[in-house]
């Protein structure tokens, strides 16, 4: 074999033992950029309130809301700020925002048990998946 074909066929080995990780780094890439993968967080924290399964829900805050929050405090603050959210009936998906550096916004409208009907703005970043960094939320007008 010469050398010439020797590097050649190294090449080729190392471009296949590479290919798995280049797929996979395409993968995460298109999960990122991807609306489903950003409203999926949001539509389980919503039904892990829905069960008052706190340790669940806690699991989609981002990086930064955990450190301002333990597990119990987060509970509290949900409760107390946001109580359609906490205790909601039903939610629709109003809209996505996908933004080049890392955020995704989700709109969702949301029905209270307390008749409270809510439009609520989520923002997400990405840390190795989509993960809520807060809420805003505001009256809505009419039911889901």
């Amino acid at each position: 074999m010469t050398r010439a074909r020797g590097l050649a066929l190294a090449g080729m080995v190392l471009a296949l033992l590479l290919l798995p990780l280049w797929a996979g780094a395409a993968r995460a890439q298109a999960e990122q950029h991807s609306a489903k993968a950003a409203v999926e967080p949001v539509v389980r924290q919503l039904e892990a309130f829905r069960r008052d399964d706190y340790d669940t829900a806690y699991t989609f805050a981002s990086e930064e809301i955990r450190a301002q929050f333990d597990r119990p405090s987060f509970e509290v603050m949900v409760r107390r700020g946001y109580p359609e959210i906490a205790r909601s009936t039903s939610a629709a998906v109003t809209g996505t925002e996908l933004r080049p550096e890392g955020l995704a916004y989700v709109t969702v409208k949301i029905q209270g048990a307390n008749g409270q009907t809510v439009e609520a703005l989520y923002e997400l970043v990405w840390q190795g998946t989509w993960r809520i960094n807060g809420v805003a939320t505001r009256p809505a007008s009419g039911v889901i």
